[in-house]
């Protein structure tokens, strides 16, 4: 285990932000996680996974853990269904890929989403109408204060709309070292009627899809809206799809009759932040460096030079002008680093 210091984050932020780390270390086992808590004399911690769902605004002053903890284990199988167990540092794509090349179903239309499995549960990732709760069965953490190893429940992580209990109260005081889902290995429940999946199969001319088959189809459909950070720095999706009440939805419609929408229960609404930023005229421009991806408004991009405070000023632009125009709030589903 090697501290290094003055360490630039640009190849670790999907962002492509060049920040600097005061002192930079790479975690490689639970061991080697272990005793960087315990090491004394630097400043605080800051725990950095594949730094997809990221923006960082400035230079850290801190000890950065670069979790790289790597493998994924088969626990338990029957005929219907499998449990694995996944190390926080493998590469989520990277390992629905894995799931579907073993026959197990459940994680297809997560296909494609950037960053590690450890910071998964943190967001509650989702696309496509499927959540990583749907297939969660628990993580490993270990604490930061005492170095122990705790283990959470689904109940115990507190699912919301990319939220969990590690945004929450255990922000700060846990770091996840791995994940376990459960998979089915026959009479997969495909979820296709999200989104654009339908027409990318019929187009494909697939009738009778598999799994392999939706994961594609997602991969295809995201790849023709989403850019890839290796060529055009993004974090994938930057704002949350706000949710409304029906009182709020009704009001919204009556003047937006042709708007989408997504019900998500008698009396909440999701209204694609997409849609509304798109509207707003938002879409494919460009201030500076920083700018709106000209396929999906979602996203928003460094073109080579932004800085973290440009990026986060041009949310901020959108936030107050989609406010006035709607009357809807959307909040970044990024984590901001200030």
């Amino acid at each position: 285990m090697e501290i290094q210091q003055d360490i630039s984050l640009k190849k670790y932020n999907t962002f492509g932000i060049d920040a600097k780390a005061r002192y930079f270390c790479e975690i490689n086992s639970i061991a080697e996680l272990k005793k960087a808590l315990s090491l004394k004399g630097y400043p605080n911690l800051f725990v950095l996974g594949g730094g997809s769902n990221m923006l960082i605004t400035k230079d850290l002053e801190n000890l950065v853990l670069h979790i790289n903890l790597k493998g994924i284990e088969l626990i338990t199988e029957n005929e219907d269904e499998a449990i694995i167990k996944v190390s926080a540092g493998e590469n989520w794509h990277n390992m629905v890929l894995w799931t579907l090349d073993h026959g197990y179903g459940g994680l297809e239309n997560l296909s494609l989403i950037p960053g590690n499995t450890g910071t998964a549960p943190i967001q509650n990732i989702g696309a496509y109408g499927v959540e990583l709760k749907d297939t969660f069965v628990d993580c490993e953490t270990m604490e930061i204060a005492t170095g122990e190893l705790v283990t959470f429940t689904k109940d115990q992580c507190q699912f919301g709309y990319r939220d969990s209990y590690f945004k929450r109260e255990g922000l700060g005081k846990y770091i996840i070292t791995s994940v376990s889902f459960k998979l089915t290995k026959r009479n997969h429940k495909l979820n296709v009627d999200y989104g654009a999946i339908v027409s990318q199969l019929q187009n494909c001319g697939i009738t009778n899809p598999g799994i392999k088959d939706v994961s594609e189809a997602v991969i295809a459909i995201r790849k023709s809206k989403l850019p890839d950070p290796r060529e055009l720095g993004n974090s994938g999706s930057f704002f949350k799809n706000p949710v409304i009440d029906r009182q709020r939805f009704d009001k919204f419609t009556k003047t937006y009759p042709d708007a989408p929408f997504y019900k998500v229960s008698e009396n909440e609404f999701k209204i694609p932040a997409g849609w509304l930023i798109e509207q707003c005229g938002f879409k494919g421009k460009r201030f500076g460096d920083a700018g709106v991806h000209t396929n999906q408004a979602l996203v928003l991009v460094n073109y080579g030079n932004a800085s973290g405070a440009d990026i986060i000023a041009l949310a901020e632009t959108i936030i107050a002008t989609v406010e006035q125009r709607f009357g809807i709030v959307i909040s970044p589903e990024v984590n901001i680093i200030k």
